[in-house]
């Protein structure tokens, strides 16, 4: 799911052959984003940036000829310099744009630079990754004779070669996508590439480089010094694809501003948009092209007034309710023990409803917040979620809510962020410590993506690569994170590795985390006698009430319509049973056929108490629902989402250290195995290990040290 989808988008029209333009935005300021005018990419390489400058500014961005929604052309004559700049003109016009800000990634940094110094009226600035120009030598390696000779077996950059990509170009594309991002852990960005790359052929690529050969190079040394813009390039210092003097060389001739990212490659603006996003933002600020809403006109922060209460950001992970109802636990609990603490929070539904309607405050930036809960939602099947995969595309709305996070922070003079599973702030502050700006308290209940055993060893591999990308931050930048806390007790963390050559989890994990036991909204033990809980809730005597609830993010309706279908097989078993169905804010009753004798609701403020009372209670395998159910010692059955690393894993090692619920599968659950299931629980005596109920408090200690 996109982090954000145009307000606007349409064609032009240039002798017969359109171009796919998108508009995001209101801003009285434009950025015009100019694609590589190789069709190796689409518009989407810009997705790093367009949501968060979208907030600001308004934001066009258009497929280049041959790519995306733009035509596919193999017509020599439809390409080339002029081309290319009469294309972004006719971008400009067809939007109503009377100048913009121009932002270009390699090849169309060159083009940006045209336009700047031929149509100076329309552009107000100009910014560059990695540009191409002509005042600067290639990297040796790159043979410029190479292209047209023909190779039997061609290697490395011999693949560049015309004739290799008529029959070699899906081949190409992989070597050139892992040129453009040489740095390590890169796995997504050059997937990203490959996808695009792979909705055209290379025919295009060709028609594209040949007509770029045959055409005079867009600027000189003297069309360079007729720039009189702002300009900013960006180059990465390892760079494979341009040497970074090509930069040096272009912002020595136009007096720009030159920022060499080190470590970084080709596409920093993909590979590190955080860092890329916070240089732009202040390059338009120093000169005055910040949008008046952005806050970030003046680079130098206001001073604060001297205040005597501390002031926290709290950041509660969206995924379900059940991590807010912990953050209030420990939230209270904090303001025992710093009483006048301010605490804001940076939340999305259905977490700042559940906030508000304990009259927590809420940060106004929560409004600009992609939804994750929905990503999640997009992701899902019938009862099935590769989370890990879940994650990896929820990229481009962690980089647009980080950014968010970042404003709010650089403008609220927090003395501590308090972070729930917030991964986009944990992983950007790693990458980028200088961009950390108070004291953080870091909280998770699991450590380590595991790879689910029927995925096969691609996923080994990512699952590794993006643990050893975890571990290599934290060992490398260990005070990023001024204290780690894990929601448990060492024997909740898995036994094994982290993947090949890597830590062991439970001792890597032991050595850089302090454990607070868990934590539960409120514990069972202070919900009082459990036949006065039971009255109090409307159960009666003498039935047996089954309680069935799948969580807040809309991806347990399969699973609700089979145990709807189980309930009239079980109620034969158990005359006095009854049932209960809550099935959250994001599934719609109306989709469902209930049988007579369940009941239905949306939403219960009060489920903890619900699952303390009733006799038995079927859920999915999420963690904070299975843990109020092991405290409280309720029965239940959990049905463990498909390809959900964390519930089939962590959360299943985790319940089995409580000795807590009968794990289903739900594949091989069809109604009537659940409604033996149901009967047999009923009928068992079992009792669970304690739940710890001081969590909450020791969290709260942990993380009033740091204040």
């Amino acid at each position: 799911m996109r982090a954000r989808f145009p307000d606007s988008e349409g064609k032009i029209n240039r002798d017969g052959i359109q171009l796919h333009y998108e508009v995001y935005g209101q801003g009285e300021q434009s950025i015009l984003f100019i694609p590589p005018w190789w069709p190796m990419v689409t518009a989407r390489c810009f997705k790093g940036q367009i949501p968060y400058f979208s907030q600001h500014y308004r934001c066009i961005a258009y497929d280049p000829l041959g790519n995306g929604q733009s035509d596919r052309c193999v017509n020599l004559d439809a390409y080339g310099a002029q081309n290319h700049i009469d294309d972004a003109l006719a971008i400009l016009d067809a939007t109503n744009t009377a100048s913009a800000i121009l932002f270009g990634y390699s090849c169309s940094g060159s083009l940006c630079a045209a336009l700047a110094a031929r149509y100076p009226d329309q552009v107000d600035a100009v910014i560059t990754i990695s540009t191409t120009s002509s005042l600067a030598p290639p990297h040796a390696r790159r043979r410029p004779d190479d292209y047209t000779k023909h190779f039997d077996q061609p290697v490395g950059w011999q693949k560049y070669n015309r004739e290799y990509w008529k029959e070699g170009y899906a081949d190409f594309v992989d070597f050139f996508s892992q040129q453009i991002f040489t740095e390590a852990h890169s796995t997504k960005q050059i997937e990203d590439t490959q996808t695009w790359a792979a909705q055209t052929k290379g025919e295009a690529l060709i028609t594209a480089n040949d007509a770029a050969d045959n055409s005079p190079p867009f600027m000189d040394r003297t069309d360079y010094q007729k720039i009189h813009c702002p300009m900013l390039l960006i180059h990465g210092a390892e760079d494979a694809i341009i040497p970074v003097a090509s930069s040096k060389a272009v912002a020595a001739a136009t007096k720009g501003e030159l920022l060499v990212i080190p470590g970084a490659g080709h596409a920093a603006h993909g590979r590190y948009p955080a860092l890329v996003n916070t240089l732009m933002r202040d390059f338009l600020a120093r000169h005055n092209l910040a949008s008046p809403k952005t806050g970030h006109n003046n680079p130098v922060p206001a001073p604060h007034k001297i205040r005597r209460s501390k002031k926290a950001l709290y950041l509660s992970s969206p995924i379900g309710l059940g991590h807010a109802r912990r953050d209030l636990a420990i939230t209270r609990e904090l303001r025992k023990q710093h009483p006048g603490i301010e605490v804001d929070w940076l939340s999305q539904d259905p977490v700042s409803r559940f906030l508000q309607a304990n009259h927590e405050r809420i940060h106004p930036a929560s409004s600009k917040l992609a939804s994750e809960s929905s990503h999640i939602e997009s992701e899902a099947g019938e009862h099935d979620l590769n989370a890990f995969q879940a994650l990896r595309n929820m990229d481009e709305i962690l980089i647009a809510n980080f950014m968010v996070f970042q404003e709010a922070v650089e403008d609220g003079n927090y003395d501590l962020i308090i972070a729930d599973e917030a991964w986009d702030v944990d992983h950007y502050w790693h990458e980028h410590p200088q961009l950390k700006k108070a004291q953080i308290a870091w909280l998770t209940d699991f450590v380590g993506f595991v790879p689910m055993p029927d995925n096969g060893p691609e996923e080994a591999v990512l699952t590794t690569d993006y643990n050893a990308e975890m571990v290599h931050h934290i060992e490398r930048h260990p005070g990023v994170r001024d204290r780690s806390i894990f929601v448990g007790n060492p024997c909740d963390i898995l036994m094994g590795s982290f993947g090949d050559n890597l830590p062991d989890m439970r001792n890597w994990v032991t050595q850089h985390f302090d454990f607070c036991g868990y934590v539960l909204g409120e514990h069972p033990d202070k919900f009082g006698n459990r036949e006065e809980l039971r009255a109090a809730l409307g159960y009666h005597l003498g039935e047996k009430v089954c309680l069935v609830t799948v969580g807040g993010s809309g991806v347990g309706g399969a699973l609700v319509r089979r145990i709807l279908d189980a309930y009239p097989m079980a109620k034969r078993h158990i005359p006095e049973l009854r049932m209960i169905v809550v099935l959250g804010p994001r599934l719609d009753p109306a989709r469902f056929t209930f049988p007579d004798g369940v009941e239905v609701h949306g939403f219960v403020p009060d489920l903890d108490r619900h699952l303390a009372a009733c006799d038995l209670a079927l859920v999915q395998g999420g963690l904070t629902t299975t843990m109020e159910l092991a405290a409280a010692g309720t029965p239940f059955l959990y049905f463990p989402l498909n390809n959900h690393f964390e519930q089939n894993f962590h959360v299943t090692h985790r319940l089995d250290q409580y000795g807590a619920g009968k794990k289903m599968l739900f594949d091989e659950s069809c109604p009537d195995t659940i409604a033996h299931a149901m009967v047999d629980e009923l009928s068992r005596l079992k009792k669970y290990k304690p739940v710890e109920a001081d969590g909450a408090r020791r969290a709260a200690q942990m993380i009033a040290e740091l204040l």
